[in-house]
This record gives structure tokens, sequence and C-alpha cells, in this order.
């Protein structure tokens, strides 16, 4: 006898079954991956050398529901700030962990400044960023070993905009020895997803616990998001970030970042969001976490 309606489907999205970090600072801890809800997290847009407005921003991101914070650490000057910041809003009651945004120079940042290693609760690696040739390897080490002494997770975000050149080139020299070559769009969804597991598998053969390593692949385009990290779930287990870069201004980076991780969250994958939108003339920095909260809220995650 057939039903008189129509089958209903779980509106709960499909468990992955991801490892479990720890992003801490004091007594708080967010876990994220593993059976942990999805977590929203945010960037500041400020100078971080100036400690004041961007302890102002972080707190501001925080009370609107970020539960993690990045900032960047690009020069000394800024390193050298970043205890000031945690201070200051140790001092606000403001728990949120900080994430240290790294690039080109990261490895002697966290070697130098060890009040910036120590108050930080996250490091950020771009491995595109991080040398070429020998000093790729040592230098990605370095950061490595700083997250080690520190016992600090890592994320490691590979950026389209920022692709280790050399892995690039040796991939497409790869596909043109195919019987049948990829597109050149495949080639760079392959040299993604391998620059991120490549990474993480050569982290934890320095010693860095599994579980404290998370990975993004961030691209521009909607269709790229969805393809790329359909792969890269089902090739590892690493907690997974989601981000739409360069998602653009007001309507346009919402209906894309809410369309690209809506599709991915229903789907399992994704541990961490955030929406990357470029602020409107006179918009809060904290309208990107309310529409990161308000995509979960609307697949039921929250």
């Amino acid at each position: 006898m057939k039903p008189n309606c129509l089958p209903i489907a779980s509106a709960a999205p499909a468990p992955r079954r991801s490892r479990q970090a720890r992003v801490a600072w004091g007594s708080r801890v967010v876990t994220v991956g593993g059976d942990a809800p999805v977590r929203v997290q945010s960037m500041t847009n400020t100078d971080t050398v100036d400690a004041v407005a961007t302890a102002i921003q972080v707190k501001e991101l925080a009370q609107a529901g970020s539960e993690v914070v990045r900032i960047t650490v690009n020069t000394p000057e800024a390193a050298r700030e970043v205890p000031y910041i945690r201070e200051q809003l140790d001092r606000m009651g403001i728990d949120v962990p900080l994430v240290g945004d790294f690039h080109y120079n990261g490895h002697r940042l966290l070697t130098e400044f060890p009040g910036c290693a120590q108050a930080l609760s996250k490091y950020r690696i771009n491995p595109g960023n991080v040398g070429k040739g020998d000093k790729h390897d040592r230098q990605f080490a370095q950061m490595i070993e700083a997250a080690m002494r520190w016992d600090k997770p890592v994320r490691i975000g590979v950026n389209w905009g920022s692709l280790d050149q050399e892995l690039l080139a040796r991939m497409m020299d790869e596909n043109s020895r195919r019987a049948v070559p990829w597109d050149a769009r495949s080639v760079m969804y392959e040299a993604l997803i391998t620059s991120a597991i490549d990474s993480a598998r050569s982290a934890e053969s320095l010693g860095m616990d599994p579980n404290q390593i998370l990975l993004s692949c961030k691209v521009s385009g909607v269709q790229d998001l969805i393809s790329v990290y359909r792969e890269l779930a089902r090739r590892c287990d690493y907690a997974l970030h989601l981000g739409l870069t360069e998602a653009g201004m007001g309507t346009k980076g919402t209906v894309a970042s809410s369309v690209a991780m809506g599709i991915l969250l229903q789907e399992g994958i994704g541990d961490t969001i955030r929406v990357s939108l470029t602020p409107q003339p006179g918009e809060s920095r904290t309208q990107e976490v309310v529409i990161a909260a308000e995509i979960l809220q609307a697949l039921g995650l929250r």
C-alpha cells in the first residue's frame, strides 16, 4: 500500500567523524570537531599594532557570538602587542581564544616573541607562505615546534590565492603526462587538497598531535568550495574550517557564503565557519558573526 504522504527526510546532517581539537585560554575551552557544535569564528580588520583598537574589536566580535577570533600577526611590532591585547581582554572579562594569522615570517615571530606565542590560543599556518625550497620545510617545522612547545593547536590553511607554486607546477607537469589530462580547475583542486593533507602529515611526523590539527582550503567560488571540501572531507578526518575567501560586500557576500557553507554543513562537512565579508561603509564588523550564526540557526545546528 502506498503512503499517502511524502517521506520526511531527517533535518540533521549526516555525521562526519572528525578529530576533536581544543582551543583554550585560561578556563575557557572551545572544542572543535568530533561531537562539538559547529563553531563561529571571525577576524579583526584593525592594525594589530594598535592594541587598544584591536582589543575593543575582539570584544565586540566575542560579544556578538564569535567563539574564536583571529588577529593578524605579520610584523615584530604586531607580535610584541599580542600579550597586551590578551591582557586587556582578560581585564574586560573577555576570555575568547585568539588565533594568530601568520604570513612569511611566522617562524621567526613565534621564536623571537615567546610572549606572543604563549598568549595566542591557536596558530594559523599557510603552507604557501612559509618559504620556498629547503626554507619551506625548515620554517614550517619551526612553527610546528613552537605549537608543540606551547601546546597550541594549528590550522593549516591553504588559500587558492597563495598556493604553493612549486607544488602546483609539479602537479601540472604530472597532469601533462596523463593519458587524459585533467582540466586546470581539477588540478588546482588537487593541489589545494594535497597541500593541506601533506602539510598535516608533515606536522604529525614532527610530533604534532593529530587531534590538534585543523585544515582549511579557501577558495572564492561557491562551486569550487563545495567540490574541494567534499573531496577533502572524504580523504581525511581532521576538523575542517569553512570559509569563502573574498566573499564580497553586502548581499553578494552573504548569499554566496550562505549557499556554499549551507550545502556543506547539511552534508555534515565543517566544524568551524567564518563569513568573510567586506564591511560596507559604516557597517559593524560584527555583521559577519551575525550572519554565521543565522546560517547555523537556519540549518537547525544552533
